[in-house]
């Protein structure tokens, strides 16, 4: 299951660069996780390990995750390691300058287990994650342009 949305933000990427990498502002506006946290001293750069937990369709996802692209102002990408409930799980973040501020957009990969099933299971449940991330980006838009 594959989500991706865009939203124009009327700040620099500065300014919304803190939210994508902060545990305290992430948690802000990422409303589906409920606990976020560095799990070594690294805390920038790929390779940066980290953990967070994530409810989805009821149920909390306990998750590892590597960062595997970090640009600072423009690209967070990471890829989950380990976890519960999901066969794989990948996020990309973008941050571009544009003449009114920043357009971010936002795409996850999520590969659920059962084979076929699963992936039944995932075109059920793309609508709801498409509402979610579009919440989840009207959030980050109203705490960057604050």
């Amino acid at each position: 299951m594959r989500v991706e949305r865009s939203i124009e933000i009327a700040a620099p990427p500065e300014k919304i660069w803190p939210f994508l990498v902060e545990p305290e502002k992430i948690l802000k506006w990422c409303i589906t996780l409920e606990k976020f946290e560095y799990t070594s001293a690294l805390r920038r750069g790929a390779g940066t390990p980290f953990y967070f937990e994530e409810k989805a369709a009821g149920r909390l996802m306990k998750l590892n995750f590597a960062v595997t692209e970090w640009v600072e102002n423009e690209r967070l990408a990471f890829r989950m390691t380990s976890g519960n409930l999901v066969k794989g799980y990948e996020q990309r973040w973008t941050v571009e300058a544009t003449p009114s501020g920043s357009r971010f957009t936002f795409m996850e990969e999520i590969e659920l287990p059962y084979g076929i099933i699963g992936k039944i299971m995932g075109l059920f449940s793309q609508r709801g994650s498409e509402a979610t991330v579009e919440k989840m980006l009207a959030n980050l838009k109203s705490l960057a342009e604050a």
